[in-house]
């Protein structure tokens, strides 16, 4: 068996935020890794379109304030990461479910090799119901995840 030497380090770091306690604690977490590093940071927030389409039927302005949340969300966000001295910063909105979006598309889209996010404090019923985004990137990225607990 031949050995690969690997210096440990990341290059492309990846943060999924949605405006919890656990997003800004995983984006916490992910700023320390940057700067540890010296990585450039992505972070993204995925709009989830089946919730919204099935609020839509409701109020049909849901889209359209998703959408403004998240860019306000995500600029908060980068400019804060900017401020740290990351060399690199990039935001990420995306329309689908966060559970395919993340581990597939948008990280093998920019070569993430860290891929960092939040666990929420789903009790069984709720992760067998809706099931734990963290889990199904864990179960699905082809990179390194780190799952942080706020």
């Amino acid at each position: 068996m031949e050995l690969i030497y690997m210096d440990g380090s990341y290059r492309n770091i990846l943060v999924a935020i949605d405006g919890s306690k656990e997003g800004k604690s995983a984006f916490n977490k992910a700023i320390h890794l940057c700067l540890q590093n010296n990585a450039a940071l992505f972070i993204a927030h995925v709009i989830d379109i089946r919730s919204i389409a099935t609020m839509e039927a409701y109020d049909v302005t849901m889209t359209d304030e998703a959408e403004t949340h998240a860019r306000e969300l995500l600029h908060e966000y980068g400019e804060a990461a900017k401020g740290t001295g990351i060399h690199t910063v990039k935001t990420i909105m995306e329309f689908g479910s966060p559970k395919q979006a993340l581990p597939n598309e948008i990280a093998e889209d920019h070569q993430i090799d860290l891929l960092v996010c939040g666990s929420s404090d789903m009790n069984l019923g709720e992760r067998l119901i809706r099931g734990s985004v963290s889990e199904k990137i864990v179960r699905h990225a082809n990179c390194d995840v780190l799952v942080v607990r706020h």
